[in-house]
């Protein structure tokens, strides 16, 4: 029985991959990596930051210590931060709004597992950090997706058995994370036809609602 939701972030609530792409390109750019695609862009959903700055060395030969890994990911997070200041309601993807208040009428609690530290920064550009119950992120955590451990500490702050824990996502390392903490799983968007998942969408606008009464 489902009796709370847990969202990952972009691309289920919110979209901010325009801005990670821009961000890891600039970084690319400024070592001489000058063929970063949207397609290694999309290999980096879901995936901590030093695992996606992994994707982005992939086009390089050169060779980088971990000081020098951590200052490259700490960069490319400078120039995001910087371009989230361009956030608003605007960018909360269709149904997302919806959903949440369906949620909270009917007493489901809400958290956030998302493997982004500026998890709280967006939700509250976005209008949205009033409408979540409890929020883990990369500050909370230390192994990312498909690892579970972020859908863990969500449901452990929410109180909520992780059996019961229905967890919406947009990327295969989160549908296999909530899949490994024996949570239900909700894909949308690009992996809404993952075939781990219990339950699909297009996005938030077109769910039935009905999913909640899972046994």
């Amino acid at each position: 029985m489902i009796k709370a939701v847990i969202f990952d972030l972009d691309g289920v609530l919110v979209t901010t991959d325009d801005l990670h792409f821009e961000a890891w390109k600039k970084l690319g750019a400024e070592i001489g990596i000058h063929n970063f695609t949207k397609e290694d862009n999309v290999r980096q959903r879901g995936i901590g930051r030093m695992e996606s700055l992994e994707i982005l060395l992939e086009k390089t030969d050169t060779v980088y210590s971990e000081e020098e890994k951590i200052a490259l990911a700490e960069k490319k997070n400078n120039y995001y931060k910087a371009s989230l200041e361009s956030l608003s309601q605007k960018d909360v993807l269709p149904g997302a709004l919806e959903f949440l208040a369906f949620l909270k009428e009917h007493s489901y609690p809400t958290a956030l597992g998302s493997a982004s530290k500026n998890a709280p920064l967006i939700l509250e550009k976005t209008g949205l950090f009033d409408k979540i119950d409890a929020i883990a992120c990369g500050l909370d955590v230390t192994r990312s997706k498909p690892d579970p451990q972020v859908f863990l500490v969500a449901a452990d702050k929410l109180g909520v058995a992780y059996e019961n824990c229905l967890v919406v996502e947009d990327s295969d390392a989160g549908i296999e994370a909530a899949k490994k903490g024996g949570m239900y799983a909700l894909a949308v968007g690009a992996v809404k036809n993952n075939p781990d998942a219990d339950f699909s969408a297009d996005d938030l606008s077109t769910l039935d609602y009905s999913i909640l009464n899972a046994d």
